[in-house]
């Protein structure tokens, strides 16, 4: 019984290997979608560093000027989950040439703002309390979801418009999708290293200095259709 089962089994597999693959007809493209946005809120770094020869009278001070920048942030009523310390440092650095210690002390917030209209208001008061270091100002979309999904429907139409294109010259048409591949990257919004300012031109009226202007949200498929 066992020799028959064998027997069977290599019978099968013989069969099996001995059949013609079946090629399916298919194509590969690929799509772009690109969704471009005015920024509505902003993402500033910025730090308080000071310097000194006694350690515990730098920290002392930059705690200080910290403590300052924060009542500041309370003030303008932002909401506490927009704003965070992101690093505290402390460091001696050592000067070879006059054989001296001198310390360095680092406090960095991160500052979400939500409503642009008191970014220069904010900018302004972060240096007047003790900043003393923008280190970085990222303009955003509260929207961000939305425009990503905005943007992969424009790929996979882009891709699909794309296919019919190639096999309308052989008279066939796409089929059903069989693989979609999301090639994406991570979003990451352009910092702008500048603080915006309202300045009194000679003539009386006002000017800006920077314009936030437009963020492009790039979404990327390949996608693989079956040919009928």
């Amino acid at each position: 019984m066992k020799k028959a089962v064998v027997f069977l089994s290599v019978m099968f597999m013989t069969l099996s290997y001995g059949q013609e693959i079946k090629q399916v007809p298919q194509i590969t493209v690929s799509g772009e979608g690109k969704v471009k946005v005015v920024p509505d809120q902003a993402t500033i770094t910025a730090t308080v560093e000071t310097k000194g020869n006694v350690a515990k009278d730098v920290k002392k001070l930059n705690d200080d000027q910290m403590d300052a920048v924060l009542k500041l942030i309370k003030k303008m009523n932002l909401a506490p989950a927009d704003y965070r310390t992101q690093r505290v440092a402390l460091n001696p650095q050592y000067d070879y040439e006059k054989k001296k210690t001198t310390y360095n002390a680092t406090q960095t917030v991160e500052i979400i703002v939500r409503d642009l209209n008191k970014y220069d208001e904010l900018m302004e008061g972060l240096v007047s309390q003790g900043i003393n270091r923008i280190d970085n100002v990222v303009f955003q979309s509260s929207k961000l979801a939305q425009y990503e999904s905005d943007a992969r429907k424009l790929a996979m139409k882009e891709a699909k418009h794309k296919a019919e294109d190639y096999v309308s010259v052989l008279g066939q048409k796409i089929g059903k999708a069989i693989t979609i591949n999301d090639n994406s990257q991570t979003y990451y919004p352009q910092p702008v290293y500048a603080m915006r300012k309202m300045e009194m031109s000679d003539s009386g009226a006002s000017k800006e200095t920077l314009a936030v202007g437009e963020i492009t949200i790039t979404a990327n498929v390949s996608v693989n259709f079956i040919l009928e």
